[in-house]
């Protein structure tokens, strides 16, 4: 395999790859999309006047987060055939991560996630996603599973699971994983109930958790590493304790449970007994919306390390508030010097 890498006047990596024979450090599946955030904060968006456009999506941004942090990525996902499909491909190689599984999906557009920001804790989301995200039109026929098996870590998203031919094809990527050699299978709880609507079978909100929790429970047959916050926890298993959910999450299957506690920080808990309890690195939090994203690359990052779950929990925390600090998710995500330098003063 040969890689052409080089780094513009910007300081982005423009990176293309001839071939797939070397597996790659992370291969992540699912949401992506155009976020367009308003460049006023603090303000209605009613009133906002001026916006930003970047690269969005979960899935997305956590790639970006390890190309970052040097990590060799792709995403598997679909767009829209349109503009902003064209200006994602550009942008996912400008930040490093390889595309060659990312198409475009015939008549639907992709989607557009507007937001609002009141710091330090209110950022509404605004998704349009319809008639149907081209995320959710991945087919288990078109993956390679090939290089999903190789990848040293493969990272899935609950989105994923919330309609078909997504849900079928998460859970055979899921499936192919396995028997895998790779590092890791992280299954990210990522639960946003506005993609969970059933009209025949739903709670209060209008969201069929049991059948959500259905997916949940057989996707972590199949992963090695779950993450979520307290919200996402509760709804894959029942459980809302910190401490309960790990448990609940490694019972489900996982061999490692990572349960975000917002202001109290991070939980993780292994198989083998050993757990790290880490408090947030403190920070004046500007938008709060990709921090989890660039904590699940930088956890990525971690476990590829090989470090001890408290380093690696400590080091995700650092990557989280540095882009809560900043307006974007994508473009702001951390480089390995400034994470380094926030965790040498621990403070951003």
């Amino acid at each position: 395999m040969t890689e052409d890498r080089r780094t513009d006047e910007d300081g982005s990596n423009d990176v293309s790859y001839d071939s797939c024979d070397v597996p790659y450090d992370v291969v992540t599946m699912g949401r992506i999309g155009v976020d367009l955030y308003p460049l006023r904060t603090g303000v209605p968006l009613a009133q906002v006047d001026t916006f930003g456009k970047f690269l969005g999506g979960s899935a997305a941004n956590v790639a970006v987060a390890a190309a970052r942090l040097g990590r060799r990525t792709a995403l598997i996902t679909r767009t829209g055939e349109d503009a902003f499909g064209a200006y994602l491909h550009q942008a996912l190689r400008e930040f490093g991560v390889d595309d060659r599984w990312v198409s475009g999906v015939p008549g639907l557009p992709t989607p557009v996630t507007f937001c609002e920001i009141f710091p330090p804790d209110d950022f509404p989301l605004y998704f349009y996603r319809q008639p149907k995200a081209p995320d959710l039109e991945i087919h288990a026929d078109e993956l390679d599973l090939d290089a999903i098996a190789a990848a040293r870590v493969f990272w899935v998203t609950g989105t994923g699971l919330s309609e078909e031919p997504s849900r079928s094809a998460t859970l055979k990527a899921l499936r192919h994983r396995t028997d895998a050699a790779g590092t890791a299978t992280v299954f990210d709880l990522d639960w946003r109930p506005v993609f969970w609507k059933d009209t025949a079978r739903t709670d209060a909100t209008g969201t069929d958790l049991e059948r959500a929790r259905t997916y949940y429970t057989a996707a972590l047959r199949h992963a090695t590493v779950a993450v979520g916050n307290l919200d996402e926890c509760e709804v894959a298993t029942g459980e809302r304790e910190p401490h309960a959910a790990a448990r609940a999450l490694l019972d489900a299957g996982v061999e490692l449970a990572v349960v975000k506690q917002g202001p109290k920080g991070v939980l993780a808990m292994n198989r083998a007994g050993d757990s790290a309890e880490v408090p947030p690195v403190p920070v004046e939090v500007v938008n709060g919306l990709g921090a989890g994203d660039a904590f699940g690359g930088a956890l990525c990052h971690g476990l590829l390390s090989g470090w001890d779950l408290e380093r690696t929990m400590r080091y995700a925390n650092a990557a989280g508030a540095i882009v809560a600090s900043r307006l974007a998710c994508s473009s702001a995500m951390p480089y390995p010097d400034e994470v380094a330098a926030v965790l040498e003063g621990g403070r951003v």
